[in-house]
């Protein structure tokens, strides 16, 4: 049998050029020449002469054969092109030289050498040899002669082998590619593809086995998952993907450098025809190395939830402790007893109206702003514990009693003032007041997250519809997909803010239950001793860390320059929290509203916007916000400076008049000594720091301004606490161990989160081939990479950073008020 299918080739090649020499009327000119392989043919065609060359070859049972072919012409008149078309069993391919490629802004590029890969012949289940042949027609329309070269070959590694490097050139007329099956014991696989040169620009496209092979710069995108590569591109392919379990890896290089960043030559500018040649060649390794496993998706879940599930061992354990030593050494002195049965308690330091030392000194009246209020005696408000009257609950969120208005004149021309001066309104409504905070952030919870979440959905779509990966700024050397996200390890990482955010929610909530339990008992020590107990920003502040790991999971979904913001947007509130709950500590009755606090963060997130959208190359953008940041910098100072409050007032120039006022007086005429010398120590670095922000904006103008404005938030937290905590200390109070524990744990675990924060895996501020060339691989599990560890610790760091904040003054619990500073 073998020896008489030996001559098949012969004979089908003699019937097919009968025929066709039949159909042309037995014109020789246009009879198929047998074709050899390797084989370098040369010739001229015409207007009335062109030539058809016959390839026979025979496929072996199972094999996948490959054809590639090389032409060259060196004419270079557009007009008259030669034409080549390749004729198979079932695809037609053709093109013409010079190939005219197609550059930005109409310029167009020639190549007279052009090599393509034909469509490979699909392995027949058949047990014997079959055989193929191929027709490769050279014509042109020119009145004469244009010379031309033919070379037809056998591609000896078309199909890539798992764990194998293969090396290979690839030119915009010369792309290449690929077949790779998958091992029946491989589920997904990575495409790592390298190149010691960034440019010239390629694309990286994977495809299914279709005919034809879209493998020109102009089609490459029209199939399959695609990305730009500079040096280097990863591309994770599963299996279920492909039924047939094989696909193409494409290879294309581009005729221009803008889409990977580069700048058109200079020699090249103008809308005129170049030849390049072989000018833009580019050297490429490609290796296909198996994914991870199933089992390993396994194990990172359960890694995540258990890690953080220790915090809640950790919580359990310190409560349970602390019920125990609490417990046993409860001892409630005679006397208090006895007062905490009247619920009854003098300040030993009544505010009266005469104050040390020039108690008005800078004072400037305000009968305008407080709508002409009388000052009247604070011996009128309510004994400290009292029940109100029901009806005091029913009406506005907020003190009205004039007696507050009019002492706060009084209290803020204090020289030092004590805790007791700034915790007198009922605790009721001062604790109303401040769950506002609460039920404000779920509602902005809500309706932020519900259009990102649909709109990030939208985005993974049209990835996964269009198959570019450009839109999405991933580690491509580690991410992970599952179902139809591409970067699950992303999402995943961001479980320690919720379950953090929740825990902490759940040590406020127990707080809370204590506190109520305390109040309904009289305690004495509850009642008049120690920072006043107010958890609504607290409660805040949990939910803000919980929306943090929801938003920073949405952005991971298709993180890009445009929804960086999402990323960013609780943050911000977080920062901005603290620094209101660091100064409701000491300000308890004078902190700003939730309606204000929370339209400021409005403000800010619409600078965020505008300057996502004009905060590029737009100086008139950053001259106009660095007034509006220097501008509020100096009002808020004047605020805490002089009034000793955070609160937005009606009267902004009589704002402004006061620190002109003190300006005047302590500077200009008498040169005395600032009244409140550690505000103003504290005030005048707060706003050289944003000052050298300001400037800093002006000068270099950062494409990431969302992450430039979180800067200006986390160092002015920093700069608040570090001041806080050094002024408690010089009050002769003292840090207790867990707080002290927290401080420390806070430090070290910021530092290790900035260490892997600082590990660019990726960068939106470029485009997408000159981002991957920062992927790495992942470094724990073989799961997570350096920005999910960042993830990790930021959470772990946040929720040490709150719990400082929440027990920063635990010591202060025995302490009476009237003898706890206010700064």
């Amino acid at each position: 049998m073998a020896g008489r299918a030996a001559p098949a080739p012969g004979a089908l090649l003699c019937a097919l050029l009968w025929a066709a020499a039949a159909a042309t009327g037995g014109s020789p000119g246009n009879n198929p020449a047998p074709g050899a392989f390797g084989h370098v043919y040369r010739g001229a065609v015409n207007i009335s002469a062109e030539r058809v060359y016959a390839f026979a070859y025979r496929s072996e049972p199972g094999q996948v054969d490959a054809v590639r072919v090389y032409v060259n012409s060196s004419s270079e008149n557009l007009q008259y092109p030669v034409l080549f078309v390749v004729r198979q069993q079932k695809g037609v391919l053709s093109w013409q030289v010079p190939l005219i490629f197609r550059g930005l802004y109409q310029r167009t590029y020639n190549y007279q050498e052009v090599s393509r890969t034909l469509c490979p012949t699909e392995p027949t289940p058949e047990t014997r040899p079959s055989d193929q042949i191929i027709f490769v027609d050279v014509a042109s329309m020119a009145p004469f002669n244009i010379a031309y070269e033919l070379l037809v070959t056998r591609l000896e590694n078309f199909q890539l082998e798992t764990n194998k490097a293969f090396n290979f050139t690839a030119s915009p007329s010369q792309p290449q590619y690929f077949l790779y099956r998958f091992p029946q014991d491989v589920d997904s696989v990575i495409i790592n593809v390298v190149s010691d040169t960034a440019y010239p620009c390629s694309v990286v496209s994977v495809q299914d086995i279709v005919c034809p092979v879209y493998d020109l710069d102009h089609n490459v995108e029209f199939n399959g998952v695609y990305q730009s590569m500079t040096k280097q591109a990863a591309i994770t392919v599963q299996r279920k993907d492909f039924p047939g379990e094989q696909f193409f890896v494409v290879f294309v290089i581009k005729p221009e450098d803008y889409a990977c960043g580069g700048s058109v030559p200079s020699s090249i500018h103008g809308n005129v025809n170049r030849t390049w040649n072989l000018q833009r060649t580019k050297n490429l390794q490609v290796t296909i190395v198996p994914s991870i496993k199933k089992s390993v998706y396994v194990q990172a879940m359960f890694f995540s939830f258990l890690s953080f599930l220790s915090f809640y061992l950790g919580s359990v354990i310190v409560a349970f402790v602390h019920y125990i030593s609490t417990d046993m050494k409860v001892t409630v002195p005679p006397v208090s007893v006895s007062i905490a049965g009247s619920g009854m308690m003098t300040s030993s330091h009544p505010i009266s109206a005469s104050t040390p030392e020039g108690s008005s000194y800078g004072a400037i009246d305000e009968s305008s702003c407080s709508g002409g209020r009388q000052l009247s005696s604070p011996e009128r408000r309510p004994p400290a514990g009292s029940d109100t009257d029901s009806s005091v609950e029913e009406e506005s969120d907020f003190d009205t009693m004039p007696e507050i208005e009019s002492d706060k004149n009084i209290i803020r021309t204090k020289v030092f003032l004590y805790l007791s001066d700034l915790s007198r309104k009922d605790r009721r409504i001062v604790s109303k007041k401040y769950k506002i905070y609460f039920w404000n952030i779920i509602t902005i919870a809500v309706f932020y997250a519900l259009p990102v979440i649909q709109l990030v959905i939208t985005y993974q779509t049209v990835v996964n519809v269009t198959g570019n990966q450009d839109i999405c700024y991933y580690n491509f050397l580690c991410a992970h997909p599952l179902g139809v996200l591409s970067a699950f390890n992303n999402i995943l990482s961001n479980v320690g803010h919720m379950m953090l955010g929740f825990l902490f929610l759940l040590i406020v909530l127990r707080r809370d239950i204590l506190h109520r339990r305390a109040m309904e008992m009289k305690d004495i020590y509850t009642l008049d001793y120690g920072i006043p107990k107010h958890f609504g920003l607290f409660y805040a502040m949990g939910i803000a860390l919980m929306m943090e790991g929801v938003l920073s999971a949405c952005y991971h979904v298709c993180p890009n320059y445009s929804n960086f913001q999402f990323d960013t947007s609780f943050m911000y509130m977080i920062a901005g929290l603290c620094m209101l709950k660091l100064y409701q500590t000491r300000h308890p009755d004078i902190n700003a509203s939730a309606y204000s606090a929370y339209a400021s963060f409005a403000v800010v997130i619409s600078l965020a916007v505008l300057g996502v959208v004009f905060g590029k190359n737009d100086m008139w953008f950053w001259v106009i916000f660095s007034m509006i940041h220097v501008l509020a910098s100096l009002a808020l100072s004047t605020q805490i400076y002089y009034m000793g409050r955070f609160k937005i007032g009606e009267c902004y120039v009589g704002m402004f008049r006061r620190a002109v006022m003190v300006l005047y007086t302590d500077c200009i005429q008498q040169c005395s000594r600032p009244m409140y010398m550690d505000r103003m120590v504290l005030l005048i670095v707060g706003n050289l720091v944003n000052w050298s922000f300001a400037i800093f904006g002006l000068v270099y103008r950062p494409r990431d301004f969302a992450s430039y404005i979180l800067g200006i938030f986390i160092c002015n937290l920093l700069l608040y606490l570090a001041f806080y905590i050094i002024m408690k200390l010089r009050s002769s109070e003292k840090l207790l161990p867990i707080p002290m524990f927290c401080i420390v744990a806070t430090a070290v675990v910021w530092a290790a989160a900035l260490y892997f924060f600082f590990q660019t895996l990726s960068s939106w501020e470029e485009t997408p081939a000159e981002s991957r060339e920062k992927n790495r691989p992942c470094i724990l599990l073989g799961f997570f990479d350096d920005h999910d560890v960042w993830h990790f610790l930021s959470a772990a760091a946040l929720f040490f950073s709150f719990l400082v904040l929440l027990t920063l003054d635990d010591d202060l619990d025995t302490v009476r008020r009237d003898k706890i500073p206010v700064f």
